[in-house]
């Protein structure tokens, strides 16, 4: 072998450790100063975090002020993935990053395109005050930066746009100083020397023109790539300036000094760096714009803000910025106004749109006692509220705050791409390096052009900016789209595992249902007329303070009855209550509470059982001591929960049913949306056990409540999801909150996880593919076999390509929609209860087949009927021991027949 090529052997190899060390030997920590108990640190961000690893105490308080000095869309923002904060950093601006170091451990930072990287170390308290020369840091985040949420989003846009005007004058040079010496070139090389003028291809004209497009031109990238290397990391633009002054730096020499070349490798480069640049710069220009896109849903929540309100202050009504209203202002909203904080209605009534926050498309009506959200839309009538919740803490304002959180945590995929991107670039310069070295011992004349051309292109295509990129846009248009449709994901975690539930668990009361019982049906005893007897039972009500007794009261106000003025109101506990009304004596209650009063109940028990059987709360009403008929009391089911069991069931997920209910009131409430199986009876506090239990048959399971008792298997649960119009606690412990209350959620959040990570899957094989198939042409692997060199120009085209095809499927995600429910159909299968003291099992098919009891008239299935007797017309099936004591009381009162219902 040559010297020349044991030489560059040699050399090869050794800057291949050197840089092994170089971007993986041990760091220094930054400086950190302890002022009033708490840690600061300064972070200059310019190409790189200096310092990138910071060490901080457990305990104490910290500051990470970023001081940064450049502007551009790479260092726009910091993220601390792990701890879901995030900030922005606007150009030329001083930010602080406030962070709580609850407990120790490493979490790693990085840039809003997951490009430049740091270290947060937090480590264990010892008692002692944090070392000088160590920083200390933190862990969970509640602020971060100083700004609101509307001053950053400006700042980001202003920020975006100057960035998009400078990318366009610098691509404007570029191409324009570009042009003439690719053209000569590939004129030149296509048509021979007669078809150019030769000052064209001389070296110094070429030269005056590529110098400026060097150094202006490529100004963003040289100066972010250098000071990343400086910072012992690298990115894409270390990538690029390496290889551009590489090219630049050869065609220099050969321009300047060419005798100090051998004549047959005096060949200039200038067009392939002119080209190289531009086409990088006009690629980011288009991903900037691109990207413009993401944000738009935090920046679309913004914008629904009210600006002003309608104050009432010492009895005057006066117009002020809505950030001005506090607390217990009585505000006035004319129709077509925005509702301009979280209220309580005063008085008034009126439709209103609450869409833009809960995603619903019918306006909800507000009366008095009703709650209102701040920035939805007043239409129909005028309205007077208390502000009960402004400024940061109304719903919108947390809403923004959870999509904000959400695009600052990271997705667990998102591990794969950052284990490599860490090890990307050190790789892709060893590549290079070892492709130089073996293109100029083995390759064929002029070896040194083909090494030094080859080792340029691999570092022109490879791009880790494509795989940085990758998942962060698709989690941020994904929880953006989540927060339109009403959906609050907490995290690109939750946002990643809602894709892969099998297992839905839905709490019955508030879930399922609406959580307010309701009058469903009225059954008066013969010659007994149905309006008079819900007006004497509402009047012995109205002052009951019992929510079914407020059900049956509110029922009577809506079928536009009066009911009339009670007298000598007296309350049993438990039992019932009775009144005078109309001169009448009027008792509402249970059988037992009549029975003892000496009111013969046996006319109105088989319909109280009826009623009793569909899950719902029968009321016995007697009028001057005679059985006046059974009103029922329900929670009844919400209007979209059949359609969104059925849709849960098309995603392939099992939809359980967990409720304290008992179990006739479960299956019941079951049967009716479609529920096949059922956890009944269960205690609040052994809801986490049955999760855990089904998280032990090996299934990904999702919780669904709104109630506290819900929230410890909320948090259990692998993906809890909480009911919006629940409890602060249950919101407060739960990966996603649905804030219209409506199961809808839980089947949109689904879809939504699928196709983000559908969308995330996309951008990974885009980003990896392309660079396991562009990096092995660009260093050569298809010479050997069929003569095919990778120009360095098309690998800058490719190279701008995979960045714009990542950001473009990321922003296609942003045209995903909601789909419609589907119908529910078919009959109604019966459920499988369990309970804690067996197991009802449920039978194939539909419900049918079931016998008669002859003293109530329930349906019954003889499989599981509680009692059985033997007849002469064969065997009878009874729903309960109480209609089987009657039966056995006087069996002659009964038709000994069995009547079964067939499907």
């Amino acid at each position: 072998m040559p010297v020349a090529d044991v030489i560059v052997v040699v050399v090869a190899v050794g800057l291949i450790a050197v840089l092994g060390w170089y971007f993986f030997g041990p760091r220094k920590a930054g400086t950190v100063r302890v002022e009033g108990g708490v840690q600061r640190v300064d972070v200059t961000v310019r190409g790189g975090y200096s310092p990138n690893l910071i060490k901080v105490r457990q305990g104490t308080p910290v500051e990470l002020v970023f001081d940064r000095q450049e502007a551009g869309e790479c260092t726009s923002r910091v993220v601390f993935p792990d701890l879901r904060v995030g900030a922005g950093l606007p150009a030329h601006t001083r930010t602080t990053v406030r962070l709580s170091p609850d407990r120790p451990g490493t979490y790693g930072f990085a840039c809003g395109m997951n490009m430049i990287h740091g270290t947060l170390v937090v480590e264990p308290a010892d008692g002692g005050a944090p070392e000088p020369g160590t920083v200390s840091g933190g862990e969970a985040a509640p602020s971060a930066g100083e700004a609101s949420a509307e001053d950053a989003e400006a700042a980001d846009i202003a920020e975006r746009q100057e960035e998009i005007k400078d990318l366009t004058r610098r691509v404007v040079v570029g191409a324009v100083l570009t042009a003439p010496v690719l053209f000569a070139v590939m004129a030149h090389e296509l048509f021979g020397a007669d078809w150019v003028p030769g000052w064209m291809l001389n070296h110094w004209f070429q030269l005056a023109l590529i110098t400026p497009v060097m150094l202006y031109t490529g100004w963003p990238v040289h100066s972010t790539g250098w000071l990343a290397l400086r910072h012992r990391s690298a990115d894409m633009n270390s990538l690029i300036t390496l290889g551009t002054s590489a090219a630049y730096g050869f065609s220099l020499l050969v321009t300047l000094a060419p005798g100090l070349l051998p004549e047959d490798v005096r060949e200039v480069y200038f067009e392939a760096v002119g080209v190289i640049l531009t086409l990088i710069l006009l690629g980011r220009l288009l991903e900037a714009r691109a990207k413009a896109g993401t944000g738009e849903a935090i920046r679309a929540l913004i914008g629904l803000q009210a600006r002003t309100a309608r104050v009432l202050r010492n009895g005057t009504e006066t117009e002020i910025p809505v950030e001005e209203v506090v607390v217990g202002d009585e505000v006035v909203i004319r129709p077509g106004e925005k509702i301009p904080v979280d209220a309580e209605v005063l008085s008034g009534s009126s439709a209103v749109d609450e869409s833009m926050v809960t995603g619903e498309p019918m306006p909800a009506t507000k009366h008095a006692g009703d709650g209102v959200i701040g920035a939805t839309v007043n239409t129909t009538g005028s309205l007077r509220v208390r502000a009960a919740k402004v400024g940061a803490d109304t719903m919108l304002a947390q809403i923004i705050r959870l999509v904000q959180q959400a695009q600052a945590s990271k997705a667990p995929i998102q591990r794969l791409a950052d284990a490599i991107s860490a090890y990307f670039v050190p790789a892709v310069i060893v590549i290079a390096i070892a492709t130089f070295a073996l293109w100029y011992t083995i390759g064929p004349a002029p070896a040194l052009t083909l090494a030094l051309v080859s080792a340029v292109a691999v570092l022109i295509i490879a791009c880790p900016c494509a795989l940085g990129l990758a998942t962060p846009l698709s989690v941020m248009v994904g929880t953006g789209k989540g927060a339109q449709a009403g959906i609050l994901i907490r995290s690109a975690e939750a946002l990643e595992t809602a894709h892969k539930l099998d297992t839905v668990v839905l709490d019955k009361t508030g879930t399922v249902t609406i959580g307010k019982p309701v009058l469903t049906d009225i059954r008066p005893a013969t010659g007994v007329d149905e309006a008079e007897l819900l007006r004497l039972v509402a009047a012995a009500e109205a002052d009951s303070e019992h929510p079914l007794a407020q059900a049956v009261v509110s029922g009577a106000r809506d079928r536009g009855l009066q009911p009339p003025t009670a007298t000598g109101f007296d309350s049993v506990t438990g039992k019932g209550v009775h009144a005078r009304a109309e001169g009448h004596t009027i008792m509402v209650g249970t059988a037992r509470f009549l029975h003892d009063t000496g009111v013969d109940t046996s006319p109105l028990d088989a319909v109280a059982a009826v009623l009793a059987a569909e899950g719902k709360t029968p009321v016995l009403a007697a009028v001057d001591g005679r059985p006046a008929g059974v009103l029922a009391v329900a929670d009844t089911v919400k209007d979209d929960s059949a359609r969104a069991i059925a849709a849960l069931r098309q995603l392939d997920a099992e939809v359980v049913m967990l409720t304290g209910d008992n179990a006739r009131t479960a299956a019941a409430i079951a049967a009716q949306v479609g529920i096949s199986r059922v956890l009944a009876e269960v205690m609040p506090e052994h809801k986490t056990d049955e999760i855990r239990r089904l998280q032990a048959e090996g299934r990904t399971v999702a919780m669904v409540g709104d109630g506290i008792n819900d929230a410890p298997a909320l948090a259990q649960a692998d993906v809890g999801l909480a009911i919006g119009t629940g409890t602060d606690v249950a919101i407060e412990s739960a990966d996603i909150t649905l804030i219209s209350g409506s199961l809808t959620g839980v089947v949109t959040a689904i879809r939504l996880s699928k196709a983000t990570m559908r969308n995330i899957k996309q951008n990974l094989f885009f980003a990896l593919v392309y660079n396991a198939v562009g990096i092995p042409l660009a260093a050569g692997a298809l010479y050997p076999l069929w003569g095919i060199r990778l120009s360095p120009i098309i690998a800058a085209a490719a190279m701008a390509l995979s960045s714009l095809s990542v950001v473009t499927n990321a922003s296609r995600l942003r045209r995903w929609h909601p789909a419609p429910l589907p119908e529910a159909g078919g009959p109604p299968t019966r459920p499988e209860v369990e309970t804690t003291t067996g197991t009802t099992r449920r039978q194939d098919g539909p419900l049918g087949s079931l016998t008669v009891d002859p003293v109530c008239g329930m349906e019954v299935d003889p499989t599981t009927a509680p009692e059985h007797r033997d007849s002469s017309a064969g065997p009878l099936h009874f729903c309960s021991s109480h209609c089987a004591t009657a039966y056995d009381a006087a069996p002659d009162r009964y038709t000994p027949s069995i009547t079964r219902r067939h499907p």
